[in-house]
């Protein structure tokens, strides 16, 4: 795509007195990657300093806490509360300016969101009142393991009283001193997402009867306070801007539209410089945390920030799942000002720079997995599944062996990966694959979830852009390798695919995950030609020999018009292959039901990515049976006992076993006892999918080049 489809979005910005060389923002994000007490330290400077040499026009630092401890929402927040976190602060802003970019701090204070100040500091909720009970299936969705960091006790909730309203306002007011000290270009006043300055906003949250409740303006009284003594800290001409909720998602009475911009005209009149517009919504319910400020759909926000910017004079920052040709034709008709990009970001830091150079197609992507913003819901710093060095900035080294000759044994995910990596560092690399095509089970998983074709689009690219020799059709076997002779392999041979032990599972119309991979993809095996029928088979020659079913979007389509299974399928593995192949038969007419033994389903599904489609699996009426123990597959049924100890008969034409993966080490072993240095990688190590596949990838390649 040609630069001048950017054009708007790369062109300067201003937001008061600032000048920003783009209109890209890094969006402040919660990432936990200060010191526990507070601290800026090395982590968060490299992370930053990351995203000013990619070519961000301003990055908003996350969640810094005016009243730190209290108020705080994760472990390794950004603290701002005192002068002692000074240094650090400052050392942040001086690598982000050496790169041309600007920065800015978020001020926050968690309020009633402030969960993680009670389990450490044993700290009160701040709050306007009592909040109302909010019912949901939030917790439900934990995994076991995802519960450990929790204490379980219940937080106390401090009702804010006139002088404690006081010290709010003053805590803001000399965080913004400190910000300005420290030499941040702007400072963003956090008035969304449920936390303290939000809930004396929302209606939902404020049922006070005083001068800070009741109509509008009385529940903007706070804010307006805070904005009035960071003005008076930081002068009229420092740029100060506030993130606003346009609404408030699954919350009968909460913020809606209408209030967001009277809002905006009210912070427009108390001095403001801009308008950051966002959402919020029950965080009772789990399929809400990817609906409002981090949204799985796209442009969800942006109706609501062309609302705020056609009401007030000010720029308005917009954001949420928006790609760079919209964002800047969105720009163009003055629909908002600056587009503040958060997971793209985190995928490639070097975006804006990819964009400015002409280079759109080098972007790596993001998928849309969740696993950056599922790190803050199990108090764990941030990462990133595409692009490993994120939020590891700090450990990246300089490669120190160059002109070796490397093997790398498996085209999927890891194996691109690492033989990318070691080619990059100036070695030769053989990639061998014994598939006709590179992917690996990457493939399936782009089939079944089309964000993560992206994904394998660009791993293969960039490996044309290489000088890695990619061999298909391939088998690595010993001759070929003394002929290699390389100094060292990299096994990224994937899993072990075997058929569990269970009752029926020889039967005809049982598929094996291998199988179903196969099958959509156009390849075959004599178990499938022992289980389905000519004209399958005549479709899976046919699409092998013309390479049609090399075409995912091809499969995806041909797919909801014909496929070799019957009405009723039956899973039994409710874990992220099982769950993602629901959806898909789901979407294509089938009546679904998956079997899982594990008390919960999803595992491998990221958190945020977990809650969403497992809502709506479930209401759509595909049946979720986690706990199921005595699965037995019979001629048209399966039969098991629920988590409630009740027998269960469920009608099925097509029984699909997505279970028995395990790690697969035979090939490295037999390497390493042939006297070769062998690293491994992906699931050949134990299933590790999208994200553990990509890291090993990228580990291996830094093992071998220390």
């Amino acid at each position: 795509m040609a630069a001048n489809a950017y054009s708007h979005l790369l062109a300067p910005g201003r937001i008061g007195q600032l000048e920003i060389r783009n209109r890209i923002l890094v969006t402040a994000m919660g990432v936990s990657l200060s010191e526990s007490d507070g601290h800026v330290g090395e982590r968060l400077m490299a992370y930053h300093e990351e995203q000013a040499k990619g070519g961000a026009g301003l990055i908003i630092t996350g969640v810094a806490g005016v009243a730190w401890p209290v108020g705080a929402v994760q472990p390794n927040q950004t603290a701002i509360s005192d002068d002692r976190f000074l240094p650090g602060l400052k050392q942040l802003t001086e690598r982000v300016h050496r790169h041309g970019a600007k920065i800015a701090a978020q001020l926050h204070h968690g309020g009633l969101v402030a969960g993680y100040s009670s389990d450490a500091f044993d700290a009160e909720l701040w709050a306007p009142c009592y909040p109302p009970q909010l019912a949901g299936d939030f917790i439900d969705f934990f995994l076991p393991e995802e519960m450990a960091g929790f204490s379980g006790k219940m937080p106390r909730i401090k009702v804010l009283e006139a002088a404690d309203i006081d010290l709010v306002v003053e805590q803001f007011g000399a965080a913004a001193a400190r910000a300005k000290a420290a030499g941040f270009d702007g400072i963003e006043l956090h008035g969304g997402h449920g936390y303290l300055l939000s809930s004396f906003m929302s209606p939902k949250t404020n049922s006070r009867t005083d001068e800070y409740g009741g109509p509008l303006e009385n529940r903007a009284r706070l804010l307006l306070r805070v904005i009035a003594a960071v003005r008076a800290a930081v002068g009229p001409d420092f740029p100060v801007w506030v993130k606003l909720d346009t609404a408030e998602h699954g919350k009968d009475g909460g913020i809606e539209l209408a209030h967001a911009i009277e809002a905006a005209r009210l912070v427009e009149a108390a001095g403001v410089d801009a308008i950051t517009a966002t959402s919020y919504h029950n965080a009772m319910i789990g399929k809400l945390h990817s609906a409002s400020n981090i949204p799985h759909e796209p442009e969800t926000n942006i109706p609501a920030a062309a609302a705020i910017k056609a009401a007030v004079r000010l720029p308005v920052i917009a954001s949420g799942r928006v790609e760079p040709e919209a964002a800047s034709a969105q720009i163009a008709a003055g629909q908002y000002d600056f587009m503040a990009m958060g997971r793209k970001l985190l995928a490639d830091p070097a975006l804006p720079a990819k964009l400015a150079g002409n280079a759109p197609d080098s972007v790596r992507p993001c998928i849309y997995c969740y696993t950056c913003v599922s790190t803050a819901y199990v108090r764990a710093p941030l990462r990133c599944a595409v692009n490993p060095a994120t939020g590891f900035e700090c450990e990246r080294t300089e490669p120190r062996v160059s002109g070796k000759h490397y093997v790398v044994i498996g085209g999927g995910p890891g194996g691109m990966e690492a033989a990318r990596r070691l080619n990059e560092a100036g070695n030769r690399v053989t990639l061998l694959e014994r598939g006709e095509r590179l992917g690996g089970t990457l493939r399936i998983a782009a089939l079944a979830y089309p964000a993560n074709e992206r994904l394998l689009d660009w791993q293969i690219r960039e490996l044309g852009r290489s000088s890695v020799e990619v061999r298909l059709n391939t088998d690595a076997t010993p001759q070929l390798l003394r002929e290699l002779a390389p100094d060292a392999v990299v096994v990224a041979t994937g899993a072990r695919r075997d058929m569990p032990e269970l009752p029926g599972n020889n039967l005809p119309h049982v598929f094996s995950g291998d199988d179903m991979r196969k099958l959509l993809l156009g390849e075959s095996s004599d178990e499938l030609k022992r289980k389905t029928g000519l004209m399958t088979r005549l479709a899976t020659r046919v699409g092998a020999a013309t390479g049609i079913t090399a075409n995912l979007d091809f499969v995806r389509a041909a797919t909801r018009k014909w496929m070799p299974l019957g009405q009723n399928v039956v899973i039994v593995g409710g874990e992220l292959v099982g769950i993602e192949l629901a959806e898909f038969l789901h979407e294509r007419g089938r009546t679904v039901t998956v079997i899982e033994p594990a008390p919960r389903l999803g595992k491998g599904l990221l958190l945020v990515r977990r809650m969403r489609i497992l809502s709506e699996l479930r209401d759509h009426g595909v049946g979720l049976h986690g706990g199921a123990r005595d699965i037995a597959i019979g001629e048209n049924v399966v039969t098991f006992t629920d988590a409630a100890g009740v027998a269960q008969t469920i009608s099925a034409d097509n029984v699909i076993v997505a279970m028995g993966a395990s790690g697969d080490t035979v090939l490295a072993d037999r390497l390493r006892a042939a006297g070769l240095r062998v690293e491994t990688v992906g699931d050949c190590e134990g299933v590790s999918y999208i994200e553990g596949a990509v890291r090993g990838g990228a580990e291996a390649a830094a093992r071998l080049l220390a």
